[in-house]
Parts: C-alpha cells; structure tokens; sequence
C-alpha cells in the first residue's frame, strides 16, 4: 500500500507498506513471535498495541505482528486505509508512514521490531507535523537485509521491495 502525505504524515515515496495475512505458523503466544523476529535478525521488540493516534517513524523500517486478538489500524495518516488485522498478520512499515489504532478486542497482543541499529527509533506525532529534514531522514534509512518472518529475502521484504 502506497499513501501520499496525509495530515501531517509524509508517508513514504519510496516503499509501500506491506501487509501479509496469516503468515505466522499456527497459534503462537507473543513470546514465540518475539522469537521469531529476533532470529530473523530483527531488534528492539515489544509486546503491547498500537498508539491510539497517527504517528510516525522517521528513522526506522517498523514490523507488526499481530500474535492475539484483532485490530481495526489506520495507515498512512488521516487520508489513508483502515486495515482490519487479526492474529497471524504482520505488516511492514517503511519509516514515515503514519499508523494509528483505532479499534482493539480486548486479548489483542501486537509484537513490535526494528532492524538491527534502528531499535533506538523516534516517534513523531501526526499533529507535529514535520519538514524538508525529516524527508531526507526518511530517504537515508537503509532496508533491512532480512525478511522478519521468513528471513532471507523472504517475501515480506520482496514485496517491499517490489513497490519501489
């Protein structure tokens, strides 16, 4: 999913965000998704939900694993899509594209990473907005070298990839 700049979100020019459904392996706990990211090379992970209002990454690739429950996401800031996401579903974030919870069951469990030296990422608030240094931070991330689920150059990173 590609988005253009959207209510103080600038969205990302370059990637698309990726969202793959129903591939993690049967009905794993959050622990064994952490596992899993953390052997695929990727960093920084926690347990917990997504912020309730549009926010972004300038300086960091982000992945989502959804280990419980369901969600009703915002991506792409204010103009963007709502996205459903249920356990099982990871999505790829590029750094600068917005994303927002805006719905959750109450067993929902969402597993956060980075790639290895961008785990001390920052968080813009939509309603912050952002400027000409913030594009080039964006533009400056490097991909990560390894797919997050399936590593390698899986096809969670293909598709990502893919959208360029």
């Amino acid at each position: 999913m590609a988005f253009k700049a959207s209510g103080g979100v600038p969205n990302n020019p370059a990637y698309p965000a990726v969202v793959a459904r129903r591939v993690l392996d049967g009905t794993p706990t959050p622990n064994d998704v952490e596992t899993l990211l953390v052997s695929n090379g990727w960093r920084g992970t926690w347990v917990w939900r997504v912020f309730d209002y549009h926010h972004f990454h300038p300086d960091a690739f982000e992945v989502l694993a959804i280990a419980t429950g369901g969600a009703t996401l915002m991506l792409g800031g204010p103009q963007g899509k709502i996205v459903d996401v249920t356990a099982g579903d990871v999505l790829l974030l590029p750094p600068g594209v917005g994303h927002k919870q805006c719905a959750q069951d109450a067993d929902f469990r969402i597993v956060g990473a980075y790639p290895p030296g961008q785990e001390a990422y920052s968080t813009v608030r939509g309603d912050e907005g952002y400027d000409d240094a913030t594009i080039e931070q964006i533009a400056c991330v490097p991909v990560p070298e390894t797919d997050p689920v399936r590593g390698g150059a899986g096809a969670m990173l293909a598709a990502l990839k893919g959208g360029r």
